[in-house]
């Protein structure tokens, strides 16, 4: 009696890494490329070489950093939503899953994980993406629902801490806060974000307004808090 034929394993899918690290895309790729069913087909340093690299690779999934040079990593989800909306995105990040996380899932993501989650974290969550699902942890997954279905809310947070003030900023203001953190001027960030000092300014009060800061020092001396607090300083 003939043994039933065996299927054979279906081409393995192509991951294309975007990080400004060469190490991390380096040990990302060592990981990847001992997984029978995954390969990874390119790398990019930033957003505009991303965008280059799955115009020509064609990639079944990007794993992105946030922070890149030039255009940051949510910008990068925006344009790729736009421009390549059948290419899914996991986002591995340093940054705390608790602030980014759903900014970038909002972005256009499939996935958010912190850098520190691991391998075989990594591994699984490429693999549940490609299978057409979302991941992120449980906690983000339970904040997200809970802030659609909060009513009246519109998916702000209620509490008036420091954290979930900076969760009310939109993605733009989110991003001059951080640069204004980082220690740069005003005109210093326009060129940074291609927009004109008229827009800097016009964010920079809202961002007094929304967070409370009564003028430009107080503001610098907030941006540069979150700041540290976020790298651990």
């Amino acid at each position: 009696m003939k043994s039933a034929p065996q299927s054979k394993p279906g081409p393995a899918r192509r991951i294309l890494l975007v990080d400004d690290h060469p190490i991390t895309r380096q040990g990302l790729a060592a990981m990847i490329g001992n997984e029978a069913d995954l390969a990874v087909c390119g790398e990019a340093e930033d957003a505009a070489s991303a965008l280059a690299a799955i115009e020509r690779l064609r990639p079944d999934l990007v794993v992105a950093d946030l922070s890149l040079p030039g255009r940051n990593g949510l910008e990068l989800l925006k344009d790729m939503a736009a421009r390549h909306p059948g290419v899914p995105t996991l986002v591995l990040s340093m940054h705390d899953e608790a602030l980014y996380a759903e900014r970038a899932i909002r972005a256009g993501a499939r996935g958010y994980l912190m850098k520190s989650a691991g391998g075989r974290a990594v591994l699984d969550g490429i693999r549940t993406i490609l299978a057409g699902r979302i991941h992120v942890s449980p906690a983000v997954s339970s904040r997200i629902l809970e802030s659609l279905g909060r009513p009246g809310t519109h998916g702000r947070p209620i509490k008036a801490d420091a954290h979930s003030l900076v969760q009310s900023l939109s993605d733009r203001e989110f991003e001059i806060f951080q640069l204004i953190g980082q220690g740069l001027g005003t005109r210093e960030i326009a060129g940074r974000l291609n927009v004109s000092i008229k827009t800097v300014e016009a964010h920079r009060a809202s961002l007094k307004s929304k967070l409370g800061t009564k003028d430009a020092p107080s503001l610098v001396r907030e941006a540069v808090r979150w700041v540290e607090s976020q790298n651990g300083v």
